[in-house]
């Protein structure tokens, strides 16, 4: 793989990430702008998510028979027209099917990053270019973030649109082809799962995306609901999270080539649930900036150390795991803001104990299995 097909992948995974995480920041100015609750407007986080989810367990098995570069090349088009749709959203269910288009075509952009990494990259340098990969995605977030309190929302999704639109063309011109020498659709997931590393490895991302998401979601809401901030404030404390992954991503590659991989998961874990607690001591608002640099660090750390782990499968398991890593990631996200927002209604300080518990129970689950799954 040479420098512009990765650059490409980079920028592929950069247009799809800039409103993501901008998305649960302007949770508040879009329910203004439509005078509906927080809680209704919410739903654009899962309904971008589990479409997602759902739809990157078909990319990987996809791109076995047909060509990758034609599969990128329709869904960022079709990626780039759901978020004019969504700029241009004149009702709340405009929105929501915008969403849910964006999630649906989204999907396939991280699955070929991973695909492409571990195939054309030899083991020890796999963590650093997975690093880079997602560093790019988060550096996109950090500026959709920081954007998002300073211009209308409309623009957080208007951007990207533009941006795919431009990307595309140089996808047509530039991109090369990735066409199997002997094209199969084969579908194994099944066959995946009866690998005891595979279901261990996958139950713990399901568990550690559902409690990530569970609170980084609904953040957006706590410090508003909560601690009275207005959305300046709670953009530039959510776009701190996006800035410290970018180093969390970046270093963290580094680290899963040099120290290990399991290392570099229980480090993230331990960050995650120290700046749980810290939320739970409710420390000054000042302090909160600490906070949320010390749990994007925690996130971003897991994520690069799980996903350098899925690059080391059996190639026949490749594909599969690439999809699947999404997916698992992305439903259970899904999943973890619904449960997360009904918890979170009744008490955040409730919502807050039970998921860093769960991180702990998390942490001791991968020192159980480390010697068996490498987790």
């Amino acid at each position: 793989m040479n420098a512009l097909t990765f650059a490409i992948l980079c920028l592929e995974g950069a247009v799809l990430s800039f409103n993501v995480a901008a998305s649960a920041a302007l949770v508040p100015s879009i329910a203004q702008g439509f005078g509906l609750s927080q809680f209704v407007v919410g739903k654009i986080i899962w309904l971008y998510m589990l479409p997602y989810g759902l739809a990157a367990l078909l990319y990987g098995p996809l791109v076995r028979f047909f060509d990758a570069r034609r599969v990128e090349l329709a869904c960022i088009f079709m990626f780039s027209l759901a978020n004019l749709l969504a700029a241009g959203a004149c009702k709340i269910e405009t929105l929501f099917l915008a969403r849910f288009l964006m999630g649906l075509f989204g999907a396939s952009v991280i699955p070929l990053g991973l695909i492409l990494i571990a195939r054309h990259l030899e083991t020890a340098k796999r963590g650093r270019y997975i690093g880079l990969f997602f560093g790019s995605t988060f550096v996109a977030s950090l500026l959709g973030l920081f954007l998002s309190g300073i211009i209308h929302w409309r623009m957080i999704f208007l951007i990207p649109a533009a941006c795919g639109f431009i990307l595309w063309i140089g996808m047509f011109f530039y991109l090369p082809s990735f066409r199997e020498k002997h094209p199969v659709l084969r579908i194994g997931y099944l066959e995946a799962f009866k690998s005891k590393r595979v279901l261990m490895l996958f139950s713990y991302i399901f568990c550690v995306s559902l409690i990530y998401h569970a609170i980084q979601q609904w953040l957006g809401v706590y410090f508003s609901t909560q601690l009275n901030l207005g959305q300046f404030a709670i953009s530039m404390l959510i776009t701190l999270t996006s800035l410290s992954g970018v180093f969390g991503e970046i270093w963290g590659g580094r680290l899963a080539d040099s120290a290990g991989r399991s290392r570099v998961v229980n480090l993230g874990i331990l960050s995650m649930a120290f700046g749980i607690f810290l939320l739970l001591m409710q420390v000054p608002v000042a302090l909160l900036f600490l906070v949320m640099i010390i749990w994007g660090l925690g996130w971003t750390f897991n994520h690069v150390g799980l996903s350098t782990m899925l690059s080391d499968l059996p190639p026949d398991l490749l594909n599969e795991a690439a999809s699947l890593n999404s997916a698992v990631r992305f439903i259970s996200g899904g999943l973890g803001v619904s449960l997360g927002g009904l918890i979170m209604q009744k008490s955040f300080t409730l919502g807050f104990s039970l998921f860093g518990l769960g991180l702990m129970a998390l942490l001791m689950f991968s020192r159980w299995v480390r010697g068996k799954v490498n987790i």
